[in-house]
């Protein structure tokens, strides 16, 4: 488990945020809001996942999701909620849906699986960054050049290195579901 993420549980229910929240808290710093105005409030850039409610009064949680990317939060937001998913959803930029009731072991391994996907987004962003400063240099510069360059082979260190994480990343990944999670948010050249 990974010390330090920040959770944010949201749901006019207070029992079942206070439950969620239970259940998250030897793993997570938690955190929980009973409406939309509060999650508004709660939310910082240390919060790495959102745990929403859809059907709230006042902000709905589709309101408050639609607010949390307007505000350019990149958190991971989890749908859990009594509303079994429609249409309506393949606009929405959740990252996943949990219909209630959720069980302990679902939700913990959820929260698991969308901060995975999170670190393995950024593994392969900075990645390609690499590969792209990597392959610019060997274009411009000659063999020599590159071979006595100390911040060239610190550059080809960290390409190996995280091309071998990114590689265990992809091994680890046992089901198409969680293939296809981890690619999902993915930058495309659309």
């Amino acid at each position: 488990m990974t010390d330090g993420i920040e959770v944010l549980v949201v749901d006019d229910e207070a029992r079942l945020a206070d439950l969620f929240a239970a259940w998250l808290q030897s793993d997570w710093t938690v955190e929980t809001a009973y409406d939309g105005e509060e999650a508004l409030a709660a939310m910082t850039d240390s919060v790495e996942v959102v745990l929403l409610d859809r059907r709230m009064p006042g902000l709905s949680g589709d309101d408050v999701l639609e607010r949390i990317r307007e505000q350019g939060y990149d958190s991971r937001v989890v749908m859990v909620t009594a509303v079994d998913p429609d249409f309506d959803i393949i606009e929405l930029g959740f990252d996943d849906y949990l219909v209630k009731p959720v069980a302990k072991d679902d939700l913990l391994e959820m929260v698991d699986d969308v901060v995975a996907r999170s670190e393995y987004e950024a593994d392969i962003q900075e990645y390609y960054a690499l590969v792209s400063k990597k392959a610019l240099l060997e274009a411009e510069k000659t063999d020599r050049e590159l071979a006595t360059n100390e911040e060239y082979q610190d550059l080809r260190d960290r390409v190996d290195e995280l091309e071998a994480r990114v590689d265990e990343t992809v091994a680890e990944m046992t089901t198409h579901d969680e293939f296809v999670g981890a690619f999902q948010d993915l930058p495309s050249d659309e």
